[in-house]
């Protein structure tokens, strides 16, 4: 191919894989299979390797991420970014309301009310159609320029469709997707890592990485609801003159809009509309804290004008969290697999968001100073995310003068081993971990990790049973667990003849599980169920997926660069090597009951199957196996991208918003009848 076809092929590639991107992640339709997106990603990539002149900012090839900078430089606001005043009160809606009334008299008006997005403002500047900056709201005035790590959100159009303008600021929010949240603080958990405490604070510390390769393996998202400076175009179409047009433009551009707003015409729908979107955000698959109160019409909201700080013409109602009072009775140190110390709130048992919590995370040392909290102190907790249980801050008034500050360990608690600090790079700051790799709580934590039910699913190897078998010597690694006598687990204290033959058992049963299973339970850095899952689909077996190189590993679905590199790696170390060899010896199966080579589909092939309700005839694990087996994928949340809903007996609010969505639902019997009947398609309803 010489150098002119190259450059039109490579043009012909990158519009193609556009509108796939835009199918896929905007419109939740995607028209061609994931081999076949990959085939075309891989052609654009060797042409840019041949000739990297064509590697522009809108190339597909940027969402990988590129080289880490040294700071974010500083932008200028070409028009200011400003906050929206907040209110957790009905009676200040009236009277916001009332107030614009006054400035525009005569005037007949009508609102809008979108979904207050708990991320991260960010201003997108087009030129010519093309993304050439991205920034942070900062002071309002001057922000940092974030485009890398904007660039590697996959539902961020690079380029615009359609007759887009000279210049085009579009205005919203990063967030990090609930599901993308709890699948991240799983694998950080699994991985020793300290989790999240929210999503906001995931989503702003993936956007402050000075490595655009970190944040392109967060699952962030936008969500665009306003505009800066505009040029148009030549030709261009009449620009929207409400925010109803506005909206409407955006999407057309192929920005992602907020997936509910209500048009409203007077107080009371205003007021009826922040009920039922407080009604259904819970549904959303982001954290919402409120509702964004604007006028309509763009042309009186520049008659009402703004203050230094928020226009006149939009108002924030926040709904308040959910938060209890309790008492800081002690601070325990929890050390995990990987040797890091992390602070925990033992509370006074209190009910909060439907289950008694009498534990928080304190996250690390520099949260516990700079929070001020001491031994004694009565506390505000919350769930983060409603997911998580966090300490809010500490009721400084309620303080008694008995309280006590807490001294942090600077070795570790379980072997007395020197805590070494490490910046993490992240929101986390800095944590202390042990540096002792034969810590018995480290060991402990990889032993547990290995026989937990996501993992190896050993039945009888609790938690007790498993401090008992390290305390004693028995198990100092995951090889020994399958070396263990009858004799030797009858010696321990409590464990009579019935349950070390169960242990036994269940030791024998984890020989056969699945290879996704013996990834998860290798605890290895970055590789989390979903990823372990993802491998298990690609390779027949443990030996293939140890013999993959980097770049192979990057173009499987599920797996970037980070993770790719962190498995090469791993098998790559003699060490790990050799913990593998001990394991075939001991028996374990390596291969995969998900993999399924390239010429064979599944009727669920890259369908996104949601569960809801009690299921009758099979365990939730069970149809989750079910489901994948058949080459679908499971998801927690339902969403746009939904394929089917499995409804079981007693469904919950998921089913609804199915129903809202237009999302196919199947009961029990006739998922049944699907996975026995031979069917072979499943059409999107």
């Amino acid at each position: 191919m010489t150098r002119t076809e190259s450059h039109q092929r490579h043009a012909e590639l990158a519009d193609e894989i556009h509108r796939h991107d835009h199918a896929y992640y905007i419109l939740a339709q995607p028209k061609i299979s994931d081999a076949a997106y990959d085939r075309l990603y891989r052609e654009l990539l060797d042409i840019e390797q041949q000739f990297p002149e064509l590697v522009t900012p809108d190339s597909p090839s940027q969402r990988v991420g590129g080289k880490p900078v040294s700071e974010f430089r500083s932008v200028q606001h070409r028009v200011p970014m400003t906050s929206l005043d907040n209110t957790y009160s009905e009676e200040e809606v009236r009277a916001f309301i009332v107030r614009v009334q006054r400035l525009l008299p005569g005037v007949t008006l009508d609102w809008v009310i979108e979904p207050k997005v708990d991320g991260l403002a960010i201003n997108l500047r087009y030129e010519n159609g093309v993304l050439v900056q991205g920034a942070t709201r900062g002071d309002g005035t001057t922000g940092d320029d974030i485009t890398a790590n904007l660039c590697t959100i996959r539902n961020l159009p690079l380029r615009l469709i359609g007759g887009a303008s000279v210049v085009l600021e579009a205005r919203g929010e990063v967030y990090l997707t609930l599901d993308g949240f709890r699948k991240l603080n799983a694998e950080r958990e699994a991985d020793g890592e300290e989790p999240f405490s929210n999503p906001r604070n995931a989503a702003a510390g993936s956007l402050k990485q000075l490595d655009p390769r970190v944040a392109a393996t967060r699952p962030l998202a936008v969500v665009l609801y306003g505009v800066g400076e505009v040029v148009p175009g030549v030709g261009a179409p009449a620009e929207p003159t409400t925010q109803v047009e506005l909206l409407l433009r955006l999407k057309s551009l192929g920005f992602p809009t907020p997936e509910r707003t209500w048009h409203c015409r007077e107080l009371g729908e205003v007021l009826a509309a922040i009920q039922k979107l407080d009604g259904v955000r819970r549904g959303f698959n982001y954290e919402t804290d409120g509702a964004v109160i604007k006028l309509n019409c763009l042309a009186d909201r520049d008659r009402t004008g703004a203050t230094a700080k928020a226009p006149r013409w939009a108002m924030a109602y926040k709904y308040p969290s959910e938060q209890a009072e309790t008492r800081l009775n002690a601070i325990t140190i929890q050390v995990g697999r990987t040797g890091a110390l992390t602070p925990v709130a033992e509370l006074e048992p209190v009910f909060l968001a439907g289950s008694t919590v009498s534990r928080a995370t304190l996250h690390n040392e520099d949260e516990l100073r700079r929070k001020d909290i001491r031994l004694g102190d009565t506390v505000v907790i919350e769930k983060a995310g409603e997911v998580i249980p966090a300490v809010v801050r500490v009721v400084a008034e309620k303080r008694t003068g008995n309280e006590r500050s807490f001294d942090f360990p600077r070795t570790c608690p379980e072997c007395g081993s020197k805590a070494r600090r490490e910046v993490t790079g992240s929101v986390q700051g800095v944590i202390l971990r042990c540096t002792n790799p034969d810590c018995p709580a480290q060991v402990r934590g990889r032993i547990g990790h290995w026989c937990a039910r996501g993992a190896m699913d050993i039945e009888g190897a609790g938690d007790v049973l498993v401090a008992q078998l390290v305390k004693t010597g028995l198990v100092r690694d995951v090889t020994d667990l399958y070396r263990l006598r009858l004799d030797e687990l009858m010696s321990l204290e409590r464990v009579g003849e019935k349950s070390a033959r169960n242990l036994l058992d269940g030791i024998a049963a984890s020989r056969s599980r699945d290879l996704w299973r013996l990834l998860f339970g290798l605890g290895i850095l970055h590789v989390g169920a979903g990823v372990a899952k993802a491998l298990g689909r690609h390779y027949a077996d443990l030996d293939r997926l140890a013999a993959a190189s980097e770049s192979e590993l990057i173009a499987i679905d599920d797996v970037g660069e980070v993770i790719a590199r962190s498995v090469a790696a791993w098998f790559a170390d003699p060490e790990n090597c050799r913990l593998i060899e001990k394991l075939g010896q001991a028996g374990l199966n390596f291969g995969s009951g998900l993999y399924k080579p390239a010429d064979t589909a599944g009727p669920l092939k890259n369908k996104t199957v949601v569960l809801t309700g009690t299921l009758l005839s099979m365990t939730r694990d069970e149809a989750t196996a079910r489901i994948e087996s058949l080459g679908g994928r499971v998801s927690a949340s339902v969403s746009k991208k939904t394929d089917i809903v499995l409804a079981g007996t007693d469904v919950g609010s998921k089913l609804k918003k199915a129903q809202l969505l237009g999302v196919r639902v199947l009961d029990e019997e006739e998922f049944l009848q699907l996975y026995g009947g031979g069917a072979t398609t499943l059409d999107r309803g």
